[in-house]
């Protein structure tokens, strides 16, 4: 108690030099911890937006020929078609899993009743609702079976549901009319925040007999496996390209007559740049913390310089050196262990400031909404470990001038200025 006492008076007396001291400390863990903080909000939001999509999944779009070929002028148009799924499930089955394919039939009104919505009837395979992760609120999906018979069934999205009937959960079940013919109401999906949501899923067989379609296919998705490195999926897609190409009469390198959307590799260089976004801040949040503690060991090298008179008469009159390591040691520990808690408080506050302000805001893409900080915090081990990794560096840096100061002669010390 009497050692605490006199640390207390200390500081009284050393005002200045105390508040700086404690401020080098605290700056420092707080700029860590929002840095930090500020840094997992905006790679949890790309995150997020990464979780959208399952991420072993390829889309396939029909594009423009950008090349001669066989005669043929480039800038074809290029449209998928059956032989293109037949290509997809029996040349790459080694690695493929389930193929789909999304055919649209716009400009349709769906009514029920007086009401009425104007949507896009798209046919679908049932691997669609895992592909794309969409998630059912009421009833189910289309299915294989949807798919054999043609059945004239519907999903419909929450938001058409609700403009067909204010108990949109007690649609399902019940017949609605596309155009003048009756679909049976199976299943409701949540909106996706596309702030569109126009898209209402019947079986890819259904739209294309339904609407005379031919052999049109739209677009093909689906899953794939055993491609897990870059060179591995490179490969895959030049391989594949060339398939499809030929189909069409393509040069087999023309990367624009069938477009590509690899979600994996997209993954990859997303989780490619989170980890450097993360080194960034963790050397930037380091840099800052050795900033933090240059100052405390500056302030304590002159601390103990401007108290070698005093440790002289404390010496002169039997002090220990080991008393006076002690008062230091413990002075150190005491000041950058309360303005550390201090500092790591003030960064938690700051980040929690974040979540609910920015951690809310929405940004409008046009295609769909997104969230420009997702949970912007700092875990609780990395504010305690910050804490404690300055709390330390401050003690190691009143220890070595102190040790130096312990070991000066009485006379030596009392002639000091």
């Amino acid at each position: 108690m009497e050692l605490l006492n006199e640390i207390w008076q200390t500081a009284r007396r050393n005002k200045l030099r105390t508040a700086l001291t404690g401020f080098a400390v605290a700056w420092g863990i707080f700029m860590l911890i929002v840095l930090l903080g500020a840094g997992n909000g905006l790679i949890n939001a790309q995150m997020q937006q990464m979780d959208r999509f399952l991420a072993n999944s390829m889309m396939v779009f029909g594009g423009q020929t950008s090349k001669a070929y066989k005669g043929l002028k480039e800038g074809r148009y290029i449209q998928l078609n059956d032989r293109d799924l037949l290509v997809t499930n029996t040349s790459f089955a080694e690695n493929i899993d389930e193929v789909g394919a999304v055919l649209d039939q716009p400009g349709l009104t769906i009514s029920r009743a007086d009401k009425y919505i104007n949507a896009s009837l798209t046919g679908v395979f049932p691997n669609h609702v895992d592909i794309n992760k969409r998630e059912l609120l009421y009833g189910r999906f289309i299915n294989h079976i949807d798919m054999q018979e043609k059945r004239k069934v519907i999903v419909l999205s929450q938001s058409q549901a609700k403009e067909l009937c204010a108990d949109y959960a007690s649609l399902v079940g019940q017949y609605v009319k596309v155009g003048n013919i009756a679909f049976r109401v199976v299943g409701i999906y949540k909106n996706d925040d596309s702030e569109r949501n126009s898209e209402a899923f019947t079986a890819f067989s259904t739209v294309k007999t339904m609407y005379g379609r031919g052999d049109q296919v739209g677009n093909i998705e689906y899953s794939f496996h055993g491609l897990v490195t870059e060179k591995q999926n490179e490969d895959f897609e030049k391989n594949y390209r060339a398939h499809i190409n030929s189909v069409h009469q393509a040069a087999p390198d023309d990367e624009r007559a069938v477009w590509l959307w690899n979600r994996y590799t997209d993954n990859m260089q997303m989780d490619t740049g989170v980890s450097i976004i993360r080194t960034a801040l963790w050397i930037v949040g380091l840099f800052t913390l050795l900033s933090g503690i240059v100052g405390i060991s500056n302030i304590m090298l002159i601390t103990v310089k401007e108290r070698t008179r005093e440790f002289g008469i404390r010496k002169a009159i039997g002090a220990k050196p080991w008393s006076l390591l002690r008062l230091i040691m413990v002075e150190s520990i005491i000041i950058t262990t309360f303005f550390g808690y201090i500092g790591m408080v003030l960064g938690v506050a700051v980040n929690e400031l974040m979540d609910a302000t920015l951690g809310h805001e929405e940004i409008n893409t046009g295609l769909f909404k997104a969230t420009f900080f997702v949970n912007p915090t700092v875990g609780l081990d990395v504010c305690i470990e910050a804490t404690a990794v300055m709390i330390i560096a401050g003690t190691i840096a009143g220890l070595i001038p102190a040790r130096k100061a312990a070991r000066i002669r009485p006379i030596e010390a009392l002639r000091a200025e």
